[in-house]
């Protein structure tokens, strides 16, 4: 099998699930219980914790809280600081923001969702058009889950204060998080990333917050994480989170050029009569996003798996709707949105899966192609 659906989840790092095992089998008490034990497994949750934010940040104004998933942390953000005015989102968030933006909508905070361009990235005169000083917070997705474009969230974050210094400025970070380098800015008051698109296992994930913003829990319970989140931390998963996370970091632009590599190979060589490619060059090499033109894409998703070749048609979380609303926000006409497929690399992928993959796609794509005259 040939696995093109990074973005979708990783296969977790072998080296980081064995050197996190004891925490399963031996050292499996409870973080917050008071006998020794459970002092010492605390103390290794607080390592963790300082380990896996010292990869984004350096500044003491910021703190980490573990959430059991990238959606979790991201409805936190939102359903935990967006309670006045206004808030700002763009038509190319995850479905985790999207729609906690629309519940919130329900619940009578309005919501103002800003136009995309046509690789997927946010138009940032029209988000900026839209802060007022009524806006409470702004949500911009780093990189973009389904075509990869990137957002200048530092640039963003410092031009919305500049409208509105009171409103938050939150990113998900998901898919930008031991990808592409970046480093917090002062201006960013929320951030949340996920495990196990950087081969952590599911289970693991964070809320990246500015301590002077008042974040209420989403979960109630025990008080842990400060009482930011309650219920047991999953020793396990946080501390592989964090060996898996480190090791990413470390070979952060090694693996940049690997990855641009493989998606170069794609880019050049997939069949241009019947691929169009829908990811920016300046996109992050980890995702890209192509359109078969005329083609249905479940199908020539179903046949690339009878060959050996796993892909993806969007974003996972949204893939039982026919078109993608990001796709249809940037432009794409419906006829070419049904076709499209999402490739998405990691560091396990080699030359030799890419070239045999794309001789499958250019196959597939040309046989189903024929079928349709």
């Amino acid at each position: 099998m040939i696995y093109l659906d990074n973005a979708a989840t990783t296969r977790p790092d072998e080296g980081a699930v064995r050197a996190a095992m004891h925490y399963l089998q031996e050292d499996f008490f409870n973080p917050s219980a008071l006998y020794r034990e459970g002092f010492a497994v605390h103390k290794e949750l607080e390592e963790a914790r300082k380990n896996i934010l010292s990869l984004i940040t350096s500044h003491a104004e910021y703190e980490l809280i573990f959430t059991g998933s990238g959606s979790e942390a991201d409805n936190q953000a939102l359903f935990c600081t967006a309670n006045r005015g206004n808030i700002v989102t763009t038509a190319g968030e995850h479905a985790a923001i999207y729609n906690s933006a629309k519940e919130l909508q329900k619940r009578g905070i309005e919501v103002r969702f800003a136009k995309l361009n046509g690789d997927g990235s946010v138009n940032a005169d029209d988000l900026l058009s839209l802060v007022d000083s009524g806006t409470s917070l702004v949500s911009v997705i780093h990189v973009n889950n389904e075509t990869g474009a990137v957002n200048p969230i530092a640039e963003l974050a410092k031009q919305v204060k500049q409208k509105n210094r009171a409103a938050l400025f939150h990113s998900d970070g998901v898919q930008a998080f031991g990808k592409i380098p970046f480093s917090l800015s002062s201006e960013i008051d929320l951030y949340t990333f996920s495990a196990h698109k950087i081969g952590g296992v599911r289970g693991a994930a964070g809320l990246v917050r500015k301590k002077s913003v008042n974040v209420h829990p989403l979960i109630y319970g025990g008080g842990q994480e400060k009482g930011f989140r309650s219920g047991t931390e999953n020793l396990f998963a946080i501390k592989q989170f964090e060996f898996a996370a480190t090791k990413k970091f470390a070979a952060l632009e090694s693996d940049y050029q690997k990855i641009a590599a493989l998606n170069r190979y794609f880019r050049e060589n997939l069949r241009g009569d019947i691929f169009e490619i829908l990811s920016s060059p300046q996109a992050s090499p980890y995702i890209l996003s192509v359109s078969a033109k005329g083609l249905r894409g479940e199908v020539l998703l179903h046949m690339l798996d009878d060959e050996g070749v796993v892909v993806g048609t969007g974003s996972a979380c949204s893939s039982k709707n026919r078109y993608s609303r990001v796709i249809l926000a940037c432009g794409i006409r419906e006829k070419n949105a049904d076709g499209v497929l999402r490739i998405s690399f990691s560091v396990q992928n080699t030359t030799d899966e890419a070239e045999q993959a794309v001789s499958i796609f250019n196959r597939c794509a040309g046989a189903l192609a024929e079928k349709m005259r």
